[in-house]
């Protein structure tokens, strides 16, 4: 029976079989010979071994077109990163951070900046000026008002969503917005530190319409650059991309040469200096960076 995996929690994994259910299985052993781990999303073959407790065990696994390593999922066709335009702040140093692995494994990215109920309209075109030379859609919502969600809805449609952000953003106000049944457990925010309790705890896919699943992930607070050579980095900002090949140095690092094209397009802000600072920061970050 061929199903997809909607979840993984302590070496079970749910698999959703078309026309008969949810099944509870375990991994074969081989697939630990090959090193090889079961993901929310992947598509498997299993064998029923109990149909009445609706058991049985994932005996193949079939070729991914895709795996993210953070979150852990695989055959996404996007990633919706949500972060709150307000309370919390947004921290686009952590969202810059997480458009370069996304960017890196070349997957689409849309941009979702939620709770703009909150903000006055200079802060919601500053965020659009930031990102608008990313090479990722941004889109504004509000769970509260409802705007931006219809518009969420058609960018999903007919695809894989992962949904993904930073602990009380409105991720689970998000979703149960647009999957009313999902029945997504709202985080409590701490009025102290305006940070939202970790209330997803493991990645699951939920069927949000025909051929359309979205995949919610726990939150994060913190993301490392970690395996990223800092000269391929600068492939990672998409709006350095037209001035490559015009500094005066051959492999220039975009940081302290003279005569950098791409400074000079930030000095003329044609590049936001908010990516580019981001950019500088990293690239010392990970030039600083032991390798072992």
């Amino acid at each position: 029976m061929q199903g997809r995996i909607m979840k993984g929690i302590a070496g079970f994994y749910y698999v959703e079989v078309p026309d008969y259910g949810l099944y509870e299985c375990k991994a074969k052993g081989s697939f630990r010979n090959q090193k090889l781990k079961p993901l929310p999303g992947d598509l498997v073959d299993i064998e029923v071994l109990d149909s009445e407790k609706m058991a049985g065990n994932v005996v193949q696994i079939y070729p991914r077109k895709n795996e993210l390593i953070r979150p852990a999922v695989a055959n996404v066709d996007q990633v919706l990163i949500e972060f709150a335009a307000a309370e919390p702040n947004p921290n686009l140093n952590l969202l810059d951070r997480f458009l370069i692995l996304m960017n890196r494994q070349q997957v689409k990215t849309i941009v979702c900046f939620n709770k703009v109920d909150l903000i006055e309209d200079a802060m919601r075109n500053r965020l659009s000026e930031v990102y608008a030379k990313s090479g990722n859609q941004v889109c504004f919502t509000s769970t509260y008002s409802g705007e931006g969600i219809e518009e969420v809805k058609q960018l999903i449609a007919g695809k894989t969503t992962v949904l993904a952000g930073p602990s009380g953003v409105g991720k689970s106000s998000l979703l149960n917005c647009l999957l009313p049944d999902a029945n997504a457990k709202t985080g409590e925010i701490s009025e102290k530190i305006k940070r939202g309790k970790h209330t997803t705890r493991h990645s699951e896919l939920m069927p949000a319409g025909e051929d359309t699943y979205f995949i919610d992930t726990p939150g994060f607070s913190t993301l490392y650059l970690s395996g990223i050579a800092k000269e391929e980095l600068k492939d990672y900002f998409p709006e350095f991309h037209s001035y490559e090949g015009q500094c005066r140095f051959l492999g220039c690092s975009h940081t302290h040469e003279p005569e950098c094209r791409v400074k000079q397009a930030v000095a003329e802000e044609e590049i936001n200096r908010i990516r580019y600072e981001h950019y500088v920061e990293f690239y010392e970050e990970i030039k600083n960076t032991r390798s072992w």
